[in-house]
Parts: structure tokens; sequence; C-alpha cells
């Protein structure tokens, strides 16, 4: 046990102070009653003294009845102290925060939701989560084992900031062919998660007081990031068809769009606004950030090419995630720069915490490398669009005309739109106390939204719940 007692040339002889530095421990509670001492010889050690010095302390501890002997085993503290009794009760500092410790505080309670509910539900729609029942964790295992064995002493040491080689070749080479990102890979920059993407966008391009065009509703996640980065947040309409141009602004710094799958409605943006909106980044001289957070999930027609792959100037920022498609507790995700930016967002990842883990992009790397990745991706696409069409028709049937629905088109999750004035608070309720579970999507707004809508996420549920949760689901409307 390491204990960290401050010994002083001026604080009087060596072994009062060891004395001292004990008895707070003890009248502290850092030690409990019945707790075992240090052994003399380690603290000893630990402290840079003679072990008679400690002999000394402890002497002292055992003649006031601070700690008692055992034979054979050691010293212990005694039982029955008084705790804190020479403790100086003093008020709370009262500490100064940033501004964006300040806007994070105010967020705390909203940040991190869907909240998985206690108890469960029996028919959850849970959203954002991957299907991780399925993963073949089997495989994943054995690739970590071989790496973690392997492995050089050389490799354990820091890594390269924007990450291993190897994983950024194989992002590279897996996103120009699945959803057409013209890139290579000294352009890709791994991160912990999309969030932390999010995260260097706005230290790198944003300064306070910079505007920023966002989807209105929008994922939160980004919202409060450019809010806590002082951003003026200026929230454009989303309709059907994903976020419409011609309600963009002037002199905007940053347009942030989730155009394959738009969080939360679903929609999804069509060729001709992704032109527009490109075309309004080089009018305003701005920047693009395109996050594809389930691009992967597409199930009608053909994939539409990424934003990124139409820009011809270097205006867009790609952000993507394993999130949805391996497991989200793995916090690997990926940023794909303009080449005019890679050396500002690598460098700004190194400032934030040098590097993400290594072993785990090892193993990612050749995870996708050996196909593996996407014969899993393809499983996923299947079994999606199966529980899709049982979800379409499940609707279809108990609920019928009464809600419009969008977003199954593509992604893991859906909204239905009740076709009448409800409380959101009041469905939500209902569908729970029916053991359903569905969540309100008016979180998502800057401002409060003219309607309401539930969001139903189905990559978690198997046929036989979806149909049952939907029949439920039926009778609150």
């Amino acid at each position: 046990m390491s204990l960290a007692i401050p010994l002083s040339k001026r604080g009087g002889p060596l072994f009062r102070q060891v004395y001292q530095g004990l008895r707070e421990a003890i009248l502290s509670g850092v030690f409990e009653a019945g707790d075992r001492l240090p052994s003399t010889r380690d603290l000893a050690e630990q402290l840079g003294v003679s072990r008679t010095v400690v002999l000394w302390a402890y002497d002292q501890l055992l003649a006031e009845g601070f700690a008692a002997a055992r034979g054979g085993s050691g010293t212990y503290v005694a039982a029955g102290l008084e705790r804190d009794v020479h403790k100086k009760q003093r008020p709370a500092a009262k500490l100064r925060v940033s501004y964006f410790g300040s806007a994070a505080a105010q967020v705390a309670a909203t940040v991190d939701f869907p909240v998985r509910r206690s108890p469960a539900l029996r028919y959850d729609f849970a959203y954002a989560r991957s299907y991780v029942e399925r993963f073949p964790f089997e495989m994943w295992r054995r690739i970590l084992l071989r790496h973690s064995r392997k492995a050089p002493v050389r490799e354990f040491e820091y890594g390269q900031a924007a990450g291993t080689l190897s994983l950024r070749e194989a992002i590279s080479t897996h996103v120009r062919r699945s959803r057409a990102v013209v890139c290579d890979a000294s352009q890709v920059i791994v991160v912990n998660g999309s969030q932390q993407a999010l995260d260097l966008v706005a230290r790198v391009l944003l300064e306070r007081g910079d505007r920023v065009a966002i989807e209105d509703p929008q994922y939160q996640g980004a919202r409060e990031i450019f809010r806590a980065a002082g951003a003026r947040l200026h929230a454009v309409p989303v309709d059907r068809e994903g976020l419409d141009p011609d309600k963009l602004p002037a002199q905007a710094r940053v347009a942030f769009v989730t155009p394959s799958h738009q969080f939360p409605t679903g929609a999804i943006l069509p060729l001709t606004r992704r032109v527009a909106l490109l075309d309004w980044a080089a009018r305003e001289n701005a920047i693009v950030v395109e996050d594809d957070y389930d691009g992967e999930f597409r199930y009608e027609g053909q994939p539409l090419e990424s934003l990124q792959g139409l820009d011809a100037e270097g205006r867009v920022v790609y952000i993507g995630t394993f999130s949805r498609t391996v497991f989200s507790a793995l916090r690997i995700g990926y940023l794909i720069a303009p080449k005019s930016l890679v050396s500002a967002f690598t460098a700004a990842k190194w400032l934030c915490d040098r590097h993400t883990a290594t072993l785990e992009q090892q193993t990612l790397a050749e995870f996708i490398a050996s196909g593996i990745y996407e014969r899993h991706l393809r499983k996923v696409r299947r079994r999606n669009a199966a529980l899709r069409r049982v979800l379409l028709e499940a609707i279809h049937k108990h609920i019928g005309n009464s809600v419009e629905l969008t977003g199954d088109g593509a992604g893991a999750h859906i909204v239905l739109w009740p076709d009448r004035r409800v409380s959101e608070d009041a469905l939500v309720a209902r569908a729970a106390s029916r053991d359903v579970g569905v969540y309100g999507i008016s979180g998502y707004f800057l401002a409060p939204p003219s309607r309401v809508g539930l969001m139903l996420g189905y990559g978690r549920l198997n046929e036989h719940e979806i149909r049952e949760g939907i029949r439920r689901m039926a009778e609150i409307f």
C-alpha cells in the first residue's frame, strides 16, 4: 500500500512527522478500524527514511491507542476511534469554471439520452445502439489476442496521433468503396468515437461568436458541443427531404448536416439539395461537417454518394463511427479532413489525448482488411431490412393512417408523427405503462416544435417483439 506523508526538514523530528501523518490518515478515515497498517519496512522504503524512524512512529501510535499490535501479523488500526474530531469544518470553496464548463454543466442532465430504463421495458424500441448479440466476438477475440501476444514491445509505446497506418488505410479503402468518399490514408484521423471528432471540429474551426448552421431538429451531441464552444447556432428547418438549403444563413462559418439519414427525422438529402448545399458553402467560404453516423444502412434504391465525394474544393469534413456497426464500447471513429486541415486536426488530436488505443486499432484494421467486417455488415443489413419490413407491416395493420412515418429508407430507426395534437410526454408514459419503450423527438429541436413525434429503433428487437410492441402502441393512438 502506498501512503503519501509529506516530510520536511523544518517540520520537526522525522518520527514525529511520520506519526502525525499516520494519525491524520486514521482520523480522516483513510484507514478504517481494523485495517492493517503498512509494515514498518515497506513504509520506511516508501518514505526514504530509516526503519528506526518508522518504528518510533508506530510506538507512539500504540502508546496513544490509535493502533494495536498483533503478534506475527502486524499493526492494525484500533477499534472505536472517533474520526474527524480534529478536522476544522470550513465552507466549501466556490470554484470558478470556464465558459465551456458552465455550458457543459447546464446540459449535464440532457446530453446522455435515451437513458436506459430501469426496470427495462419488455418491448423497448431503443435507438442509437448496435446489435451486439450478433457481433462475431469470437473472431474479434482471436485477432485481439494474436496482436497482444505477437506485438513487439515498441508497439506498446505512444502511437501516432492520427492513428495506426494499417487502420487508416483500411478505413480509406472501405469508405472509398462503400460511401464514394474521395480520400487517402493521410486524410484519415482515428478518434475516440464520432463525439471526439465533433469536439475537434469545434476546437479547430470555431471561434467564440462564429455562426453555425445546424439542422432543426438535430443531434444534441453536436448542438451542445458547438454551443459550449461559444458558437451562435442558426436553426435550418428540416422537411421530408432533409435540410432546406434555401434557408441557410449568410456568413456562417460551419454547417453541420446528417445527409444520409437525417438525425433524428430519418430524411435522406437528395442530390439536388446536396449540390445546393455545396454551392452555398462555396459562396460563403464555409465548411460543411458531414456526420455519416449510419450511412452503411440503406434499404431502397442505390446508395447516394456522400457529400464529401461531391466536394471538388475541399470544404467537407467527413465523420464516421464504428459504434453502430461494431460495438459502441469500442469508442473508435474517424474524421476525414481536407488536406489543408490535416495537420491542424492531427495536432489537435495529440493535444487532446495523444492517440486512440493502439491494440484496438490494430485489431479493427485486420477485422476490416480480412473481409470479416464486410460480411458482418451484410448480415446486419439483411437482418435490419427484414425487421424493417415487419415494423412497417405492423404499423400499417395496427396504427394505419393515424400517424405519418419518416426515416424508413435507411438507418435503424423511424419516427412516427401523430396526425393530431397530443402530449409527447403523455404518449411516452402511456406506452411505458404497456411495457413499450418509445422516445420523444422534441428534445432535439432548438425551439419548441409545432408537432410531436416518437422515435422507434428496431435493431435490438426480434420480429415477435416488434409486432407485439406495435400492437400495444396502437392502443394509445
